[in-house]
């Protein structure tokens, strides 16, 4: 199973601590750690898997691999900016999404449109029409975040 954990490369402390327990979680339930290979999120994703053994991959935005962070395993370069932003979920059978900015809410509605799972902690909430919209599920630690991303995935 791949999960994907997405959020900002500039992350809060607090956000950063979310995505490392993410990700030591993760791969303690054998889970392979999918994001956009950068820092912040992205990066404290990949450390706490690594640090319990996990396999992560990184989709990175740019030209060359040496732009991934340390502990990418499998670094896939893709030259094509922020688009590669649908292959990071559309990878992945549920999504995490770890506060963020802008690249995170493409993210969450590339997931959504494909009918991926969403789990969020910290992260955007959506409305139209001035009505909250229930996409997104809520969650308020890791151990909840990972989960539900596996029930979810479990029914993808």
């Amino acid at each position: 199973m791949i999960i994907a954990v997405i959020g900002d490369s500039a992350c809060s402390k607090e956000e950063y601590a979310l995505a490392e327990a993410v990700g030591k979680r993760l791969a303690q339930e054998g889970i392979i750690v999918i994001c956009g290979g950068l820092g912040g999120v992205m990066e404290a994703v990949c450390r706490g898997a690594k640090f319990e053994n996990g396999l992560t991959i990184g989709i990175l935005p740019g030209e060359s691999s040496e732009i991934a962070n340390p502990w990418v395993d499998v670094p896939i370069v893709t030259g094509v900016g922020y688009a590669r932003n649908i292959a990071v979920v559309r990878s992945a059978q549920a999504v995490i999404a770890i506060g963020g900015k802008y690249g995170t809410l493409t993210e969450i509605a590339y997931a959504l449109k494909g009918n991926i799972p969403v789990i969020g902690l910290n992260t955007w909430t959506l409305s139209r029409d001035g009505c909250d919209l229930d996409n997104i599920v809520r969650v308020s630690n890791a151990v909840q975040a990972v989960e539900r991303a596996i029930a979810m995935a479990k029914r993808v």
